[in-house]
């Protein structure tokens, strides 16, 4: 999987490409666990090309979750394919996670 890091004025846009498992999730969790992600208002994750997650690519948001809540840091995923929102959906997390359809509508949050 990779994982590209795209900052603007106020928000961090993540772009994800491929598989989200086990051995990606380090990856990703060095991307969130950087601190200068606590300077932008968002971080906008593009699932567009995620085509898996596992429980071990979910944990790594869950743990970083509160972390950019208590820093008023919105999370956003936008762009899901509908298998990867489907386990969102089926764990709970779309009621615990900023799920929108568009880029726009990230932006929008």
């Amino acid at each position: 999987m990779k994982v590209n890091a795209q900052p603007s004025a106020d928000s961090l846009l993540l772009t994800l490409d491929g598989e989200l498992d086990a051995s990606s999730a380090v990856l990703l969790d060095t991307e969130l666990n950087k601190p200068e992600l606590l300077n932008f208002r968002k971080v906008l994750v593009d699932c567009a090309k995620l085509s898996y997650i596992s429980s071990a690519g979910l944990g790594v948001f869950i743990s970083h979750l509160q972390r950019l809540q208590d820093n008023n840091v919105k999370l956003v995923f936008f762009n899901m394919q509908e298998k990867v929102f489907n386990v969102f959906e089926i764990l709970g997390l779309d009621s615990l996670m900023t799920i929108v359809p568009t880029q726009d509508a990230a932006l929008a949050v």
